[in-house]
C-alpha cells in the first residue's frame, strides 16, 4: 500500500524532466502506455463547446443538454431518438480523426521500441493513428462495437456499416470521412425504426460495447488483448521498462494508474513516466523512480 504522500520533484527543472524522459526512453527495452481521457482531450476530442455545437445544436434546442456526455445519458422515449443520437455521437468520436496528430506524434516517438497500450478510452484514435492491433487492450470496450443489451450471448459486432446508414439518414453526408450537413435538406434527430439494431439471437435491443454495468460482453477478442498484456509484462518485467502514463485521471484509477505505480515499485529497473496536465504526481515511495510532468500532453510530445 503506497503513503498518501504525493512528489514532483524527482526532477525539478520542466527542460530536465524532457531531457530524462528521453535518456529513459533511449535506454528502454520496452515501453507499457497507460492512456486516459486526457489524451484524446490532448488530440482535439472535445465533447463541448464548438465541437458539440457543430453536431449536437439541435438536440440541445430540443432535450436542454449541452454536452455529448449529458446526451449519453439523457431518457430518450424510443429507440429511434436513442440512435438518432448515438448514431452521431459514435461516427463523430470513432470514426472521425482527431483534430490534432497527437496520437500520431506518440507512435513517432515510440520510434521501433518493444510497446503495449493499456487503455480506458473507447475511441480507437491508437488503431487510426497506426499503431498495431496486436498491441492494444481497450479495457472498457470499443464505440466501434455493439452486443446485445441483455446479453444473451458473449459477442459483439462492428458497427461502422450500420453506423454510417443512420446518420446519412438523418440528413448528413460524408465526405473524406467528415460529416457535413446535406444542402437544403433538413436535419432528423430520428433514425428510421429499419435502422435500429436488434441481437441477431434473441432480438432483444443491441447496445454498444461500453463498460457501464455488469452487462458489458468481454469477448474473444478482450480476453485475448488482456493475455498478449499480461504476457507482455512477463517478457519484460526484468528488463528496462518505462510505464508512460498518459492523460489518466481518477475515474478507474485501478486500471491504470494504481498498477503502474506498483509494477514501478516492484520491477527493479522499472521508471514511472506521467504526463498530465491537470495532475501530475507520483507516491513517496517510487519518487526516485519517477518523472512527471504537469503539462499539455501535445506540447510536451512536440518538445520531446
Amino acid at each position: 500500500m503506497f503513503l498518501r504522500r504525493k512528489t514532483n520533484k524527482s526532477i525539478s527543472n520542466y527542460s530536465d524532466k524532457l531531457r530524462d524522459i528521453r535518456e529513459k526512453m533511449k535506454e528502454a527495452d520496452a515501453v507499457v502506455i497507460g492512456a486516459g481521457a486526457g489524451l484524446s482531450t490532448a488530440a482535439g476530442f472535445d465533447y463541448s463547446g464548438e465541437r458539440f455545437h457543430a453536431y449536437f445544436s439541435d438536440f440541445e434546442i430540443k432535450y436542454g443538454f449541452s454536452d455529448m456526455y449529458s446526451g449519453g445519458f439523457y431518457p430518450y422515449e424510443t429507440l429511434e431518438e436513442y440512435w438518432g443520437y448515438w448514431s452521431r455521437y459514435i461516427f463523430v468520436n470513432r470514426y472521425m480523426d482527431a483534430p490534432k496528430p497527437v496520437y500520431a506524434e506518440l507512435l513517432h516517438f515510440i520510434g521501433n521500441k518493444d510497446y503495449f497500450v493499456l487503455t480506458t478510452n473507447v475511441d480507437h484514435c491508437f488503431q487510426k493513428a497506426g499503431f498495431a492491433k496486436k498491441r492494444l487492450f481497450y479495457t472498457q470496450g470499443d464505440y466501434g462495437l455493439f452486443q446485445c443489451s441483455e446479453p444473451c450471448h458473449k459477442e459483439t459486432y462492428d458497427n461502422e456499416n450500420q453506423i454510417r446508414q443512420m446518420v446519412c439518414s438523418q440528413g448528413f453526408q460524408i465526405k473524406d470521412g467528415k460529416l457535413y450537413k446535406t444542402e437544403n435538406v433538413n436535419i432528423k434527430l430520428t433514425v428510421p425504426k429499419n435502422l435500429v439494431p436488434y441481437c441477431p439471437k434473441c432480438g432483444k435491443p443491441m447496445s454498444m460495447n461500453l463498460r457501464s454495468d455488469a452487462t458489458f460482453v468481454e469477448d474473444e477478442g478482450w480476453n485475448q488483448a488482456a493475455q498478449r498484456y499480461e504476457q507482455f509484462l512477463q517478457t519484460h518485467k526484468k528488463q528496462k521498462i518505462v510505464f508512460l502514463e498518459l492523460g489518466v485521471g481518477y475515474n478507474t484509477p485501478g486500471i491504470i494508474k494504481y498498477p503502474f505505480w506498483q509494477m514501478t515499485n516492484t520491477f527493479s529497473q522499472a521508471t514511472y513516466v506521467c504526463l498530465n496536465q491537470n495532475e501530475a504526481y507520483a507516491p513517496k515511495e517510487i519518487e526516485e523512480k519517477s518523472i512527471c510532468v504537469k503539462e499539455d500532453i501535445e506540447k510536451v510530445l512536440g518538445q520531446i
